[in-house]
């Protein structure tokens, strides 16, 4: 894979040491959007699995969702 970079209104390939920085610089980011997108997921399943119970509980889906204070969707 080529990285390219504006140079003051030139673009070039990126050197070595300007792959290996941008590279640094991209992992929290990346890590962090990893750990948000997980973080959405197990609580989508946490949802899930309550709105399941309740349900075998015996509730409504309107009582579901003044319990849990969000629309089925």
């Amino acid at each position: 894979m080529t990285y390219r970079i504006n140079d003051n209104g030139i673009d070039r390939d990126m050197t070595t040491e300007e792959i290996k920085a941008h590279k640094a610089a991209a992992a929290p980011i990346e890590a962090h959007e990893a750990a948000v997108a997980a973080s959405a997921e197990a609580k989508a399943v946490a949802l899930a699995s309550a709105r399941s119970k309740l349900t075998a509980l015996g509730l409504t889906d309107s009582e579901i969702e003044a319990l849990l204070g969000v629309s089925r969707g």
